[in-house]
C-alpha cells in the first residue's frame, strides 16, 4: 500500500516536472565541468538518482516551491552542497538551454509551501 502511494505522488505533474529541472541543470553542469555531451558523469548521475529519491518522498509533492526556499531540508550536507554549486551555476543558463523550463521554476520559487498538518500520508 506504501509503495502504491509513493509511486502515485512520485508521479505527480509537479514532482516530474522538477525532476525534469533537476536534470536538465545537472547536464548543463556537467557538460560545462566535466566536459560530457550526452550522458551524465558517475558523480552527477549519483546526484540526479539521489535528488529524484527525495522528490518521490517529498511531503509537499504538487504544493511545492523549489528546494532552495523549502522550510524542510530533507537532502544530507554533503549532497545539498552540490546541489547548490551545480544551480548557482546552472540556473542562470537555463533561460539560454530551457527558457520555459526556467520560467516555470522561477513562478514555482514564488509559491510559499503550505503547513503540513500532524499526519503524513
Amino acid at each position: 500500500m506504501q509503495e502504491k502511494r509513493e509511486k502515485e505522488l512520485a508521479d505527480h505533474p509537479r514532482i516530474v516536472r522538477e525532476k525534469k529541472t533537476i536534470e536538465a541543470m545537472i547536464k548543463i553542469y556537467c557538460n560545462h565541468h566535466h566536459n560530457t555531451s550526452k550522458e551524465l558523469c558517475t558523480e552527477c548521475k549519483q546526484l540526479f538518482e539521489y535528488a529524484k529519491k527525495k522528490l518521490n518522498k517529498c511531503p509537499f509533492q504538487e504544493n511545492k516551491t523549489t528546494c532552495g526556499k523549502c522550510p524542510i531540508h530533507c537532502y544530507e550536507p554533503s549532497k545539498r552542497q552540490e546541489a547548490k554549486k551545480v544551480m548557482r551555476y546552472a540556473g542562470p543558463r537555463m533561460i539560454w538551454y530551457h527558457p520555459k523550463m526556467a520560467i516555470q521554476h522561477l513562478l514555482d520559487g514564488r509559491k510559499k509551501p503550505k503547513k503540513l498538518s500532524g499526519k503524513r500520508k
